[in-house]
């Protein structure tokens, strides 16, 4: 069982290798893995994610973690949507003629548009960290 993880996040891990050689991402958007009920699909959607925010830092692409609440309330307006109420707005957002197929495809939409609508606060609040931090230093 063992070998067969790390067979299937090698596999991970080369297409992920893959799509970034092809894209050149200028930043990595993952899903911030969260669950109260299922340890073992938290696992494993944990070990692919690891897997995917290696390959980017290896690469020194920044890498940027939203919470799945944050991505729904990103995109439908609240954080407890289901997959239908996601992919039918991510449909309408992108104009769309029909929801992207698999869901989880949406799903992966969904997180790139909530990182675009996230990043320039995100990054305007650590900046300000960093200046806080450095007057204090210099105080």
């Amino acid at each position: 069982m063992d070998a067969d993880l790390g067979h299937r996040l090698v596999a991970v891990e080369q297409g992920i290798e893959q799509w970034l050689d092809t894209h050149r991402p200028e930043v990595v958007a993952v899903e911030r893995v969260f669950s109260q009920h299922n340890v073992r699909t938290v696992m494993g959607t944990a070990q692919a994610s690891a897997v995917a925010m290696l390959c980017a830092a290896r690469r020194g692409i920044p890498v940027a973690l939203h919470t799945p609440s944050e991505v729904k309330a990103a995109v439908t307006g609240t954080g407890r949507a289901d997959k239908a109420q996601v992919g039918a707005m991510v449909t309408r957002l992108l104009r769309l003629d029909a929801p992207p197929k698999p869901a989880d495809a949406a799903d992966a939409l969904a997180l790139a548009i909530c990182h675009i609508w996230r990043a320039p606060a995100q990054n305007r609040l650590q900046q300000a960290v960093a200046l806080h931090a450095s007057k204090g230093r210099t105080a």
